[in-house]
C-alpha cells in the first residue's frame, strides 16, 4: 500500500455503477436464475476492465472492481461463499437486535413511517417530496440462523474477483483492491443455533472471512474490509450506553483481528461508516467514543466516514487520539448523502484539515462509502470522482509547496 510521500493519492470506498449489459441480467439485486447468473459471469471480465479504466480517467490511484460480482447485495455474496446458515422458522424468537437507524427512529417515528429513509441506501426509491410508504420486514416468521459448522466455501469465487481485477489491472501502473464483508457484517446480526456460545460462533465466522482475505492479499491486492457494524453497532441496541458498546467493541476487534490473523498488516484496509441511509443521523456514535477502539484493529489503513455534515468536524478528534506511526486513515472526502458534486476546492479544504493534524503522508481521499447505487445516476458517480482527484491535486499543490 503506497503512501502519499509526493502528493495525495486518490482512492475511494466501494461500489461503482454497472454498465447496462450487467443490470440487465440483475432482478431485485440477484442474477434470476442459473443460466443469466452464468451469463452474468461470463460478462464480469470485460465489465471490470471497464470500471478500471474508467476509475483511471477519474483520476484514481488506487482502484478497484466497481465490486459487480456482488451483484448489488452488500452481504448477500458472502452467504453464498459460506455454509452453515440457513433460513428455519423463527419460533417465537425476536431479532437479536435493532435496525441500522433504531436510535433515530424513536426520535423521528412519522419519517421513518413514510419510507424516505430507505431512499439512497441502495433502496429503489430516490428522496425528494415523496412518501413511498413504511418499509416493512419481510420473509416474517422466518429468520436467518447459524445452524451447522460455519465453512467457507467460495475458494472458486474469490479466484474468479481475483483474476478479473490483476487482468484489468495489467500494465496500467495502479494499485488494486477487493472490498470484503466483515465478519460482524456476515454474523453478529444471526441467531446461532450450532455453536455453544456466542464468542466461538463469531470467531468461527471471523475464520471463515479470514480465507476470502487471504485470498486476496496473497494475489498481491489490498483488501479492504467492509466493517460498518463498527460504527452502527450502537444504533442496533438502543438502551446501550456507552460503556456498553465499548465493552462490545472490544469483542468486535478481537474477532476482526482473528479475521486478520497472519495477513500482511500493510494489504489491509478498514473501513467502517454510520450506514448509508438518508435519515436523520442525530444519533450516530461519535467517532471520539471509539476511535481508539478501531486503531486495534490490525490494518495499515483506516476508511471512515467524514464528509457527512453529521462528521465532517471529526478531524479534530486526531488531535486528541494520535494516529499510531506507520498508520494511515482515508477520510471520505466525498459524500453519498447528497446529489450535489462537491467543489475540489472544499475537497482540498477537507484534505488539509486531516493532513494538518495527521500529517500529509497518512492522508488518502476517500468517500464515505460506497456511492454507485447511493446517488441518484452514475454520470454524478464520475463527476464526484473527478472533483475528488482535482480536489487531491489542489491539497498537493498547497501541502508540496516548496
Amino acid at each position: 500500500m503506497r503512501r502519499s510521500t509526493d502528493r495525495i493519492l486518490v482512492s475511494h470506498a466501494g461500489n461503482l455503477p454497472r454498465p447496462p449489459y450487467l443490470d440487465e441480467l440483475i432482478e431485485g439485486g440477484r442474477a434470476r436464475d442459473g443460466s443469466t447468473r452464468k451469463e452474468y459471469h461470463e460478462r464480469l471480465p470485460k465489465a471490470v476492465g471497464e470500471v478500471v479504466d474508467r476509475q483511471m480517467d477519474c483520476g484514481v490511484d488506487i482502484v478497484n472492481d466497481g465490486e459487480y460480482v456482488k451483484g448489488g447485495s452488500y452481504g448477500g455474496y458472502m452467504q453464498e461463499r459460506v455454509a452453515g446458515f440457513a433460513t428455519v422458522p423463527s419460533d417465537g424468537r425476536k431479532p437479536k437486535r435493532g435496525g441500522a437507524g433504531e436510535r433515530d427512529r424513536q426520535e423521528f417515528p412519522g419519517f421513518y413511517a413514510s419510507g424516505l429513509w430507505f431512499s439512497g441506501s441502495g433502496g429503489p426509491v430516490r428522496p425528494g417530496f415523496a412518501t413511498p410508504g413504511e418499509v416493512r420486514p419481510t420473509n416474517t416468521g422466518r429468520m436467518r440462523a447459524c445452524t451447522e459448522p460455519i465453512t467457507y466455501t467460495g475458494q472458486a469465487a474469490i479466484a474468479e474477483d481475483v483474476a478479473n481485477l490483476k487482468a484489468a489491472l495489467q500494465g496500467k501502473g495502479v494499485e488494486g483492491y477487493i472490498a470484503a464483508l466483515g465478519p460482524l457484517s456476515l454474523g453478529a446480526g444471526i441467531h446461532n443455533l450450532h455453536y455453544k456460545t456466542e464468542d466461538e460462533y463469531m470467531m468461527a465466522v471471523a475464520d471463515a472471512c479470514r480465507q476470502e482475505y487471504k485470498a486476496i492479499t496473497d494475489a498481491g491486492l489490498i483488501v479492504q474490509v467492509d466493517e460498518p457494524e463498527f460504527c452502527t453497532t450502537w444504533s442496533f441496541y438502543p438502551d446501550w450506553n456507552r460503556e456498553d458498546l465499548r465493552r462490545y467493541l472490544g469483542f468486535a476487534v478481537d474477532v476482526l483481528n482473528h479475521s486478520l490473523r497472519g495477513l500482511p498488516e500493510e494489504q489491509v484496509r478498514f473501513h467502517t461508516c454510520w450506514g448509508s441511509g438518508h435519515r436523520p443521523h442525530v444519533h450516530d456514535i461519535e467517532i471520539k467514543y471509539i476511535a481508539d477502539l478501531m486503531l486495534k484493529i490490525n490494518a495499515m489503513q483506516y476508511s471512515i466516514e467524514a464528509a457527512n455534515v453529521r462528521h465532517e468536524h471529526e478531524y479534530h478528534v486526531w488531535e486528541e487520539v494520535k494516529l499510531p506511526e506507520g498508520k494511515m486513515l482515508m477520510p471520505g472526502v466525498i459524500s453519498h448523502a447528497t446529489d450535489l458534486v462537491e467543489h475540489p476546492e472544499l475537497v482540498a479544504e477537507r484534505l488539509i484539515n486531516y493532513a494538518g493534524v495527521v500529517g500529509r503522508e497518512n492522508v488518502q481521499t476517500g468517500t464515505d462509502c460506497g456511492i454507485g447505487s447511493r446517488v441518484g445516476h452514475e454520470e454524478i458517480v464520475w463527476a464526484k470522482l473527478k472533483a475528488m482527484s482535482e480536489g487531491a491535486a489542489i491539497a498537493s499543490r498547497t501541502l508540496w509547496r516548496s
